[in-house]
């Protein structure tokens, strides 16, 4: 019973609609009918700036590492369960929210909130890739595709150095989420519609 509560409240906790929320309080904005219709930080910094992109992108982050966490409180301390299946149901939550009609994000800023509560200097290594990566392409999707296959290939080596099964797992999940989620880009970026970032 323990172990089906805390997977409810990952997933609870992906599941906050943060690009949502944060338009409708404080811009009267429903991001879903603007740019891409996407409940993630891309569209929020395209559609509402870049505060609250920063935000929406930040609380995303955190909605990861938070049910990455859980088993650190004590009411969860006899629940026997690895933090990275926590982070994918997180991940599940944000994509598909309970409290956004079950169309979210497309996993990959609370994919990386998973890796920060799991293992820091693993993120550290996938945000430097990643703001690389985006000031060299100027694309957020395609960086993110990028940062993807980085992050499994990483993963790999910290696997034989390590023995680490799980987060060769999760972040291979992460990756296949990831491309599944950037679909309607990958054939933009193909046509050379895609856009692109301009603060950067």
């Amino acid at each position: 019973m323990e172990l089906i509560f805390i997977l409810l409240i990952a997933y609870l906790l992906g599941s906050i609609p943060s690009a949502l929320w944060i338009g409708k309080l404080f811009y009267k904005v429903d991001i879903r009918e603007h740019g891409s219709g996407n409940l993630g930080g891309t569209n929020t910094f395209r559609t509402l700036g870049k505060t609250a992109g920063l935000i929406v992108t930040t609380l995303d982050i955190l909605k990861g590492t938070a049910a990455t966490l859980l088993p650190l409180l004590p009411l969860f301390s006899d629940t026997s369960v690895n933090p990275l299946i926590l982070g994918l149901f997180a991940v599940l939550g944000h994509m598909f929210p309970v409290f956004a009609r079950f169309k979210g994000g497309k996993a990959v800023a609370t994919s990386g909130g998973v890796i920060l509560g799991y293992n820091w200097p693993v993120f550290v290594i996938v945000l430097l890739t990643f703001f690389i990566v985006l000031k060299l392409t100027k694309m957020v999707s395609l960086t993110s595709m990028i940062v993807a296959i980085v992050g499994f290939l990483y993963s790999i080596f910290h696997y034989f150095r390590t023995g680490d099964f799980y987060l060769l797992i999760a972040i291979g999940l992460f990756g296949i989420f990831i491309f599944y989620r950037h679909r309607a880009n990958i054939v933009r970026i193909k046509a050379g519609t895609e856009p692109k970032v301009k603060w950067l």
